[in-house]
C-alpha cells in the first residue's frame, strides 16, 4: 500500500468546532435569563440553581436529598417555567409501577382497538418526588427511561422530549418504607445536590415573600425557549478542555480508586469501590458547564473544582468502619482534590 493509499485509509478525526465569542456572549445571556427567572420564585439555594443549570446544560439528570421544605418542588417548577419546557410530577409510593410513569395501552370497547396513553416521564422536566419510596421494578423503569430517552409501550419506541431531565429527591430522615437506591443506580445521576438550611435572613425574605404574595405572583421575567437550551446544551458539549485538564481529571478519578500520581496512604480503609469512568466524564461534562456560565470558551482547573463535591458524593462506596465513624464523602473528595497536583 502506498503513502497516499494509507493516509486515505485512515479515519478522520472529529474536529470540534471552538466557540466564537459572539457564542459565548449569547450562552451568558440565556444563563441570566434562567437565572432571574430562578430567583424570582426561589430565594437563596445558591447551590441548587448553579447544580441545577449546570445538569441542564450538560444534558444530565440530578438526584436532590434533603429534610421536606427546603423548595425542592418549586425549584423543578421554576426550571421548567425558565426553559419553556412541560413539567410533571411523581410521587413516588411503595404501589407505583412502572406503566403509571411510563404510560400503558388502553382497550376502547366502541372501537374494539388498543391506543396508548403516554405516562408522565414524557416531559421535559421531570420530578421524581421520593424516589427511594418506589419500588426496584418501578426505580428501574424510571433509570431505564433516562438512560435510553425512550419508553416501550406495546412493543412501540416512544422517543422522550427533547430536551429531557430528571429530577429526583429523597428524605434521609425517614428509612421506613422506603427501598434504597442501589449504588450502582445512582452513578447514574449527573449530580447528586445535598441541600441545607436557608440563612435566617434567607428565611426572612420567604417569609416576606409569601406575605406580600410575590412568591406566588405570575412570572415576568422572559424564559428562554426549549430551543434555545439546545443551543445552549451544544455550546456546552463545545467548550474547549485541554489535555493537561482532561489527565487531571483522570488523575483525581483513579486516586478515589486508591491509586492515581500520589496515592493517599489509608484511602482504602475508607472507600471500598472509587468512582468509575462514568464520573471522570462527569466532571468533564459539568466543567464545560461551569466554564460557559463564568462566559469562558474554555476549561480552567477550577471549573473541575466547583461542583466537585456534587458530581462525586454519590460514586463513592465508603466501607463499613468509614460508616461507623461518620466519614463523610465530602471530606474523602476534599482529600482527593488536596492530593493531586493541579495543572
Amino acid at each position: 500500500m502506498s503513502e497516499v493509499q494509507g493516509q486515505a485509509a485512515a479515519p478522520a478525526k472529529t474536529r470540534v468546532k471552538r466557540i466564537k465569542d459572539d457564542e459565548v456572549r449569547l450562552a451568558g445571556d440565556l444563563v441570566r435569563q434562567v437565572t432571574d427567572v430562578f430567583n424570582s420564585r426561589v430565594v437563596g439555594q445558591e447551590d441548587l440553581r448553579r447544580a441545577l443549570l449546570s445538569s441542564l446544560m450538560a444534558g444530565g439528570h440530578i438526584l436532590l436529598e434533603s429534610v421536606p421544605g427546603l423548595a425542592k418542588t418549586t425549584a423543578a417548577q421554576t426550571l421548567a417555567s425558565a426553559v419553556s419546557g412541560s413539567f410533571h410530577r411523581i410521587q413516588c409510593t411503595p404501589d407505583l409501577m412502572p406503566n403509571d410513569i411510563v404510560g400503558t395501552q388502553i382497550y376502547n370497547y366502541g372501537t374494539g382497538e388498543f391506543t396508548t396513553q403516554l405516562g408522565p416521564v414524557h416531559a421535559n422536566l421531570v420530578l421524581l418526588d421520593e424516589i427511594n419510596r418506589s419500588s426496584a421494578k418501578t426505580q428501574s423503569a424510571m433509570l431505564e427511561a433516562m438512560q435510553e430517552r425512550q419508553t416501550s409501550i406495546g412493543g412501540t419506541i416512544y422517543p422522550l422530549p427533547k430536551p429531557f431531565m430528571v429530577l429526583a429527591t429523597q428524605n434521609p430522615i425517614e428509612e421506613e418504607g422506603t427501598y434504597v437506591l442501589p449504588e450502582a443506580q445512582m452513578d447514574r445521576f449527573l449530580l447528586k445536590e445535598v441541600l441545607t438550611y436557608p440563612k435566617p435572613t434567607q428565611e426572612v425574605e420567604i417569609l416576606s415573600g409569601i406575605a406580600a404574595g410575590t412568591l406566588h405572583a405570575p412570572i415576568e421575567k422572559s424564559p428562554i425557549s426549549l430551543e434555545q437550551v439546545e443551543i445552549l446544551q451544544d455550546l456546552t458539549r463545545r467548550v474547549y478542555v485541554d489535555m493537561s485538564i482532561k489527565q487531571y481529571i483522570v488523575a483525581l478519578i483513579n486516586t478515589t480508586r486508591g491509586g492515581g500520581p500520589r496515592p493517599l496512604p489509608g484511602f482504602t480503609d475508607h472507600v471500598r469501590v472509587g468512582a468509575s469512568p462514568r464520573g471522570g466524564i462527569a466532571l468533564l461534562q459539568v466543567a464545560q458547564a461551569v466554564a460557559l456560565q463564568e462566559g469562558r470558551s474554555y476549561v480552567v482547573p477550577d471549573d473541575v473544582k466547583v461542583l466537585r463535591h456534587a458530581v462525586l458524593r454519590h460514586r463513592l462506596v465508603r466501607t463499613y468502619d468509614a460508616l461507623a465513624k461518620n466519614v463523610a464523602p465530602e471530606a474523602l473528595i476534599d482529600a482527593v482534590f488536596a492530593a493531586v497536583p493541579t495543572p
